[in-house]
């Protein structure tokens, strides 16, 4: 395959818009804002510490941030708190819980930081990988926004799933309880 040097500068820019690196780290807040308005039910949100994995694939979008993780997770939650059409559901890695300060220095201020910045929120834990996980099988068919921050402390990172704002769980199942029932009258009752 022959290609022109015109059409790798092509290529080369639209594998940049693919994985969707977006402005400078001064310009986080204003891209975080952006996009918290376009996210929907089932998008991830995550807080990443430096060393967090970048990835290529499309409907994976990075924003670089200069700000540490608990900053940045008080202020994606709080424009969060400003949609009415999400929520989100947080999960912290159960490996930060055991991290000893002896072993990076900081951690304990760090823990303490990000449950301060939760907003009242009671945050699910599980182990890193399974995290990891579940966001990969969520990028093969939603968008998923990493606001990449320059901590530099193992298992920091914090991840949003989104939920809708406006129905729960509980409001779910009672429809589809409702659904079953009315399924079940009219196999009962075929005729008006």
């Amino acid at each position: 395959m022959n290609l022109s040097l015109s059409s790798v500068s092509i290529l080369a820019l639209m594998a940049c818009v693919g994985c969707g690196s977006f402005g400078s780290s001064r310009d986080w807040k204003k891209s975080v804002n952006q996009q918290v308005n376009q996210l929907g039910y089932r998008n991830w949100i995550v807080i990443s510490e430096a060393s967090f994995p970048a990835h290529s694939r499309l409907g994976m979008r990075q924003v670089i941030s200069d700000a540490e993780v608990p900053e940045v997770l008080d202020y994606v939650l709080n424009a969060l708190e400003q949609t009415q059409h999400v929520r989100p559901q947080i999960c912290l890695t159960r490996e930060m819980r055991s991290v000893e300060n002896d072993f990076a220095p900081g951690i304990d201020t760090m823990r303490a930081s990000i449950w301060k910045s939760l907003h009242g929120h009671e945050p699910t834990e599980l182990d890193q990988q399974s995290l990891i996980t579940l966001l990969e099988s969520a990028n093969q068919n939603y968008d998923v926004l990493v606001i990449r921050t320059p901590t530099a402390l193992p298992y920091t990172s914090v991840f949003l799933e989104l939920q809708h704002g406006y129905w729960d769980a509980e409001s779910e199942d009672r429809l589809r309880q409702r659904i079953a029932r009315e399924r079940l009258e009219r196999l009962a009752h075929p005729y008006p």
